[in-house]
């Protein structure tokens, strides 16, 4: 089975990528073949300095193989190091509805956030069509937010293989991810680079702990009891068992519980889960030629995948020698 995900490094991955999908990625490989790429296209629709999106880049890989992606089970890919699919993109594009585009609720949120409406925001379901078709992907891990987005890559396969009479691509399955909650910020909204209300798994250990006291709760005196839906709850549940939560939330309805004491706990079970994993991080770090090579090897890997699906969807268009 091939399993295809990929991230945006438009920022620095957070408890949000983590839980909602990278931890996801790294249980998926027990399961088949997987593809995992860094969207540095898909980065240019937020990202317009060419040096911090390198820098993103970087981090996010190292992130990725510290959080447990072993380059020898799975293919870690940069997305630009396979232009080709741009070209497919296009041809996708040349059969792509603009009412499809047009009822993408990410597009109308991204508006709605403040983004300037250009084509690359608009058209980016076409490009993440591309992304997952190239390689006749059987599996597609994805949250309920990008879900639309399977279902028009799954379009807009059928719409290629009617116009030309070929079944270029099959239809790729969704993997979606029901049991990952969203992950609240430190403002009580979604996690999001966006809202700038991330908590990073890497960051220094004081810049940590000043994040994580940093948590926005409401007034309730110490005494009196607690609203254990607040973001302070959710985030501290993610790093306790079941019996720990149970216990903790106990307390919180019957009162006497501070959010000084809980968000002092949360920020040592963050350190202590993350430790392993940052002590690798800061090992590859230190390595930066073989963190290269990862990609330069993955990039090869997924490009002797792709190469016999771009030349079939060139030869169904007629583009090319005959």
């Amino acid at each position: 089975m091939r399993i295809l995900s990929g991230i945006q490094p438009s920022g620095e991955a957070h408890l949000g990528n983590y839980f909602g999908a990278m931890r996801q990625h790294v249980e998926l490989q027990a399961r088949g073949q997987g593809l995992y790429f860094i969207a540095d296209y898909h980065s240019m629709t937020s990202v317009r300095d060419a040096e911090l999106r390198r820098r993103l880049v970087r981090e996010l890989v190292l992130d990725y193989l510290a959080c447990g992606l072993d380059p020898r089970r799975s293919i870690l890919y940069r997305q630009s190091d396979l232009p080709e699919t741009c070209e497919l993109a296009w041809l996708l594009t040349t059969v792509t509805p603009m009412g499809l585009l047009q009822r993408a609720t990410s597009y109308k949120d991204k508006l709605a956030a403040g983004f300037q409406p250009d084509h690359g925001l608009f058209a980016y379901p076409v490009l993440m069509a591309a992304d997952i078709l190239q390689f006749r992907s059987d599996l597609v891990p994805v949250g309920q937010d990008q879900k639309q987005h399977l279902e028009m890559a799954r379009d807009l396969a059928v719409k290629f293989n009617q116009s030309y009479g070929r079944e270029v691509f099959p239809l790729p399955e969704p993997h979606i991810l029901e049991e990952v909650a969203v992950v609240p910020g430190t403002d009580g909204r979604k996690m999001s680079k966006t809202y700038d209300n991330t908590l990073r798994m890497f960051w220094p250990e004081q810049q940590l702990r000043k994040a994580v006291m940093g948590i926005v709760t409401d007034s309730t005196p110490v005494e009196a009891p607690k609203d254990t839906a607040q973001a302070l709850f959710q985030l501290w549940s993610l790093f306790a068992s079941k019996d720990e939560r149970e216990e903790m939330f106990a307390r919180a309805r019957q009162g006497g519980l501070g959010y000084g004491e809980l968000k002092k706990d949360l920020a040592e079970r963050m350190l202590r889960f993350f430790a392993p994993m940052r002590t690798l991080r800061e090992d590859l770090a230190r390595r930066p030629d073989e963190v290269e090579d990862v990609l330069r090897d993955g990039a090869r890997r997924a490009r002797e995948l792709a190469a016999p699906v771009w030349a079939a969807a060139r030869a169904a268009a007629g583009l090319g020698p005959v």
